[in-house]
C-alpha cells in the first residue's frame, strides 16, 4: 500500500456493512479506518399494533426495506411468525446491498436503478398506481417520512413496522478529534443524514469546515453545507461502489 494514499474514515454503524466498505477501500490501496457515528439497537418489545402487522403480513400486497439493518432486524420478527414466507407479496429494497441481505432469506427483491433513497423507492413504475393497497414498509425508529407520506396521498394503506433504534455514537469529542489526527484522516464517507448530524453534535462549525466528505444524496450534501462543511462530494447513493466512485472522481478532479 502506497504511504502517499488519502486516509478514509468510514462512519457506519459497526458490523458488516462497515467491515465490506473498509475492507473494498483497503483493495484499492487507501488507508481506511472505522468510527460509526450511529449505533444501532433491536427493540425487544413489540407493541400489540405491530404484532398484528406481522400477524397479517399476507394481507399486504407491498413490503418495503429502507435498510440492510431493516432486514437485519425486521426479518427476524418476521420469522417468528412466519417459518414460511406468504407467496404473492413484492417485495422491494431501498439499493443493492439492502437486496442481497434479502436474498440470503430467499426473497427476491426490486430495487431502483441508481438513486437507492425513499424518492428512488417512489419512482418505481410498481408503486405508481397502488389504491386501495396495502404496504408495509420496514424500518427503524423515527426516521424520514417521505414514503409513508407519498405512498398514503397515492390512496394507499401505509403501515411501518419499526424494529431497531438509532442513537449516538459510543465516541466523545475529544476521542474523534484524536482519531481525525492521529489516522491522518483525508476524507471522512457519511452514510445517513443522522451520521451527519452526530458528527455536527461532536465538531464545532470551524472544525467541519476544514472537513472533505462524501455523502450520498443531495439532501444530506445540504446538511452538510448547512454545518459549514465547504468541501462536499456527492456519490451515486451509499453503496460500496457509489463511494468508491465518488472518492476516486473527487481525487481525480483535484489532482490528489
Amino acid at each position: 500500500m502506497a504511504d502517499d494514499m488519502p486516509c478514509v474514515l468510514v462512519t457506519r454503524p459497526a458490523g458488516e456493512a462497515a467491515d465490506t466498505l473498509c475492507e473494498a477501500l483497503a483493495s484499492e490501496g487507501y488507508q481506511a479506518y472505522s468510527q460509526p457515528l450511529l449505533t444501532l439497537q433491536g427493540l425487544s418489545d413489540i407493541p400489540p399494533e405491530q404484532r398484528g402487522f406481522l400477524q397479517r403480513l399476507d394481507e399486504y400486497q407491498h413490503v418495503i426495506f429502507v435498510s440492510t439493518n431493516a432486514v437485519r432486524f425486521g426479518m427476524e420478527r418476521i420469522e417468528m411468525y412466519w417459518p414460511q414466507l406468504p407467496t404473492g407479496l413484492r417485495w422491494y429494497a431501498v439499493g443493492d446491498a439492502t437486496a442481497r441481505c434479502l436474498a440470503d432469506f430467499g426473497i427476491e427483491a426490486h430495487t431502483p436503478d441508481r438513486d437507492m433513497s425513499s424518492e428512488g423507492l417512489l419512482a418505481m413504475p410498481a408503486l405508481q398506481t397502488v389504491d386501495d393497497q396495502r404496504v408495509l414498509i420496514v424500518k427503524g425508529e423515527g426516521g424520514r417520512d417521505t414514503l409513508r407520506s407519498e405512498l398514503t396521498s397515492r390512496g394507499t394503506r401505509v403501515d411501518e413496522l419499526a424494529c431497531y433504534r438509532r442513537g449516538p455514537p459510543e465516541v466523545s469529542r475529544d476521542v474523534l478529534l484524536r482519531q481525525l489526527s492521529d489516522w491522518g484522516i483525508d476524507i471522512i464517507l457519511v452514510s445517513s443524514g443522522e451520521g451527519l448530524s452526530n458528527l455536527r453534535l461532536l465538531l464545532t462549525r470551524a472544525e467541519t469546515t476544514k472537513l472533505k466528505i462524501i455523502v450520498p444524496s443531495q439532501r444530506i450534501e445540504r446538511m452538510a453545507l448547512d454545518a459549514g462543511c465547504r468541501q462536499v462530494f456527492v456519490a451515486d447513493n451509499a453503496s460500496d461502489a457509489a463511494m468508491l466512485r465518488a472518492l476516486g472522481a473527487w481525487l481525480h478532479s483535484t489532482g490528489e
